[in-house]
């Protein structure tokens, strides 16, 4: 019993007769005559009515054909994955990102990958503030979207371009705002609570990112919670404009407006890589649709 016989079933089962089924298989009529009788002979049963021109399943012949035909599909995606690989295509590939980073952006990148490489798994996580160049630098990710300081632009390990740019925006309700009408000086909130998201990398050490001095504070790492504390007036930060344009626009988040801390804070997102590092054409596929993607948004303002 073999993998060709149960294909020599399906496809007189389907086309009714030897002729039919050799041109679609390429097979002789005779090899598919003899290798159906041999497969009769192994299950003890007679697969087809042979009474008539046309080749009819018998009831038994049916049965053993509706479960061949899953057996057979599995075959076909088991080749197709072996073709896959052999064509030297990645099984997996992983993207990092910033949790800053609008990864809406990348849909139609992710798309495109999606349909021309459908047996490459996508693996894509979420990294807080330095966590994405760690990933890279440590072997975790093939490619990571992240801001970066400046002396990371020129570092000479990695290859990297511009994607795209945001904003993080300081915000409150105006519940919370309201128990400060004279409001200028970040001083004057230093009895509500900052929240701060949690680096998810070692860059900034013992650095507490973006924090104000004596202020009190709460962390956390993930930027929905965040908002979510924000929205229930339990205190004030930066958060990702793409994360709250409904809640500006209705108003139930404000922009904090201080004299000595600015509101609004530029993000300019790098796509990177390691320069030493080969890709494979998965992953090849997705840095020239990025630096694609790239100049389309550079040619476009914020």
């Amino acid at each position: 019993m073999t993998l060709d016989q149960f294909k020599m079933l399906k496809a007189v089962a389907e086309l009714g007769t030897l002729k039919a089924a050799s041109l679609k298989i390429f097979k002789s009529q005779a090899a598919i005559s003899k290798g159906i009788k041999q497969l009769e002979a192994h299950l003890g049963v007679e697969l087809f009515d042979r009474k008539e021109y046309r080749l009819v399943l018998t009831i038994e012949g049916e049965r053993i054909y509706q479960l061949a035909l899953p057996m057979l599909k599995k075959a076909g995606e088991i080749d197709a994955l072996g073709k896959h690989f052999t064509a030297g295509n990645e099984s997996h590939i992983t993207l990092a990102y910033s949790s800053s980073f609008d990864l809406s952006v990348l849909l139609p990148v992710l798309d495109d990958v999606q349909r021309t490489f459908p047996e490459t798994n996508i693996i894509i996580h979420q990294e807080n503030l330095t966590g994405a160049l760690d990933a890279l630098q440590i072997g975790d990710a093939d490619i990571v979207i992240t801001p970066v300081l400046q002396a990371v632009l020129s570092h000479e390990k990695l290859e990297m371009f511009r994607l795209a740019k945001g904003k993080s925006i300081k915000v409150a309700t105006p519940k919370l705002l309201a128990r400060h009408p004279n409001l200028t000086t970040a001083s004057q909130l230093e009895n509500e609570y900052q929240i701060i998201i949690q680096d998810s990398g070692t860059g900034t050490k013992n650095i507490i990112h973006a924090a104000v001095d004596g202020q009190r504070r709460w962390f956390v790492n993930d930027l929905q919670i965040k908002k979510m504390l924000l929205l229930d007036s339990m205190g004030w930060g930066g958060i990702p404009k793409y994360l709250i344009r409904d809640e500006l626009a209705d108003g139930r988040l404000v922009i904090v407006k201080l004299d000595d801390l600015q509101s609004n804070y530029p993000l300019e997102f790098q796509a990177i890589k390691l320069k030493e590092t080969l890709f494979g054409p998965v992953t090849t596929m997705v840095w020239q649709a990025m630096q694609k993607l790239a100049i389309l948004n550079n040619s476009t303002k914020s």
